[in-house]
């Protein structure tokens, strides 16, 4: 036991959707729950399951799993994402009541007192409700993310949304239609994600807490809006302990990994480039850039006066421009995956080109990194326009009228953040969020008061005797 554990006195099971965004912040929320002296019980599907890869000892989180009625592949087995869903919330259900009956009747285990389910899964807290047990939703997504689906459910947002209207929304700055979440300014793009975005406030009436991977200090205004309609609480950023308070000994990393990453090679090129002069490049696990906007982005980093180290997963390969690993070895490395959070911390790296997914936003606020932002789709405009009008430490790379941002304006603004006056207020800006993420969650800060109080709740509840 890691020190400071305490011996667990109550059972959750954190319900994770089958996405390594979605278990990477639920992970860690559980490795906090398990500190403060919860047992936790990490939930995913069997399909997921398979292609997890423990990459390290830093945690200790047992992994149970249900199905989501294609055990063999998971998602990519269904006929299409509406088909996937509908049979994930049937088969997932019931196989999740199986898990708590089992778990409950076990003569060495805990039973289960409450279920902290992803609020991509709704019924999550049905199932919560039938064992009589406390339910949260997690929200994996920011808060002002959040609050626009919610005006969206409620029919608050009118859809489809003029290309002309600034919406104004409670607790948010002035939006325009690019600034949302790509389902909205493009209606009618994968319209089964966005019917399960919407399920997310189907029941969260109900539910008993409402927990978001943000913290408070980084979105005020609209966490404040938000408290008025569920008994919410901020507790991120959920990112491994060694990177922020430092309490849970060797905690480098999440634990779990759909993708093997290549640290050896990484960390030998990197350690080996001068302070601040690496511009680090990924989009995430599930990002498809197409040819021309990979083209694009090649072309700019070779036109850059800096060192880059970019992220081209394996399936992406093929779209590189004809000999340009020959042409920038002398500047560059292209690796199929990483320890981001490793990278992002070394000395070298001056900058993130980030798809602005919330887990990568959150890891560089965390770590002080300026941002160079290319959203491309669901959240990631919305996060891409906090990073540079709110918090101002990054800059959005413009997008012509087919919405490629060309290769020009992605080297201006990484040139402008390494070398430019505008990019050392910036850096300033990072380096003043690095330590206020960092107070979020030492002991009394708000996350921390917040998890704390999520805790002792679940704890004067709890009937469980861990056996």
């Amino acid at each position: 036991m890691e020190k400071g554990k305490k011996t667990p006195r109550a059972h959750c099971l954190v319900l994770a959707y089958p996405a390594q965004g979605h278990i990477n912040p639920m992970l860690q929320f559980s490795k906090r729950l398990e500190l403060k002296g919860l047992q936790v019980t990490l939930v995913t599907t069997r399909a997921i399951s398979n292609t997890i890869q423990r990459v390290s000892s830093s945690t200790s989180i047992p992994l149970e799993t249900i199905s989501d009625g294609y055990d063999e592949g998971g998602r990519i087995h269904a006929e299409n994402i509406q088909a996937y869903l509908e049979r994930f919330w049937q088969v997932g259900s019931k196989t999740l009541v199986n898990l708590v009956e089992r778990l409950n009747s076990s003569v060495s285990g805990c039973p289960v007192d409450c279920i902290i389910y992803d609020a991509f899964l709704p019924w999550g807290l049905d199932v919560s409700k039938k064992f009589g047990l406390v339910s949260a939703a997690f929200f994996t997504q920011s808060c002002a993310v959040d609050s626009i689906y919610y005006h969206v459910h409620k029919e608050l947002i009118k859809l489809p949304v003029s290309k002309s209207e600034l919406i104004l929304l409670p607790g948010l700055p002035p939006l325009e239609p690019q600034d949302l979440p790509s389902f909205l300014y493009k209606e009618g793009s994968y319209p089964a994600f966005f019917d399960m975005l919407l399920d997310q406030y189907s029941n969260i009436d109900k539910a008993d807490w409402v927990l978001c991977n943000t913290f408070y200090e980084l979105e005020k205004e609209v966490v404040d809006w938000l408290a008025k309609l569920w008994p919410f609480r901020t507790i991120g950023p959920s990112i491994p302990s060694m990177y922020l308070d430092r309490r849970l000994e060797n905690d480098r990393d999440y634990g779990f990994s759909l993708f093997e990453p290549n640290n050896y090679a990484c960390m030998n090129w990197i350690n080996d480039r001068p302070k601040e002069s690496v511009v680090y490049v990924s989009f995430g696990s599930l990002i498809d850039l197409s040819i021309e906007q990979m083209q694009e982005l090649a072309w700019g980093l070779k036109g850059s006066n800096s060192y880059f180290l970019w992220v081209v997963r394996e399936s992406e390969e093929a779209k590189l421009p004809e000999n340009f690993l020959e042409e920038t070895s002398n500047k560059g490395l292209v690796v199929t995956w990483c320890s981001q959070l490793e990278v992002l911390a070394h000395e070298a790296v001056g900058c993130f080109l980030t798809h602005c997914g919330w887990n990568s936003s959150l890891e560089a606020l965390s770590l002080g990194v300026p941002m160079v932002a290319m959203p491309q789709r669901t959240d990631q405009s919305t996060n891409a326009k906090y990073i540079m009008d709110v918090w101002k430490m990054g800059l959005k790379t413009p997008v012509d009228e087919k919405g490629i941002a060309r290769w020009k304006s992605i080297q201006n603004c990484i040139e402008e953040i390494m070398e430019g006056e505008k990019g050392k207020e910036i850096k300033r800006n990072a380096s003043k969020w690095r330590q206020m993420t960092k107070q979020a969650v030492d002991a009394g800060g708000s996350s921390d008061k917040n998890i704390d109080e999520f805790v002792d709740a679940i704890l004067h509840i709890s009937s469980s005797n861990c056996r």
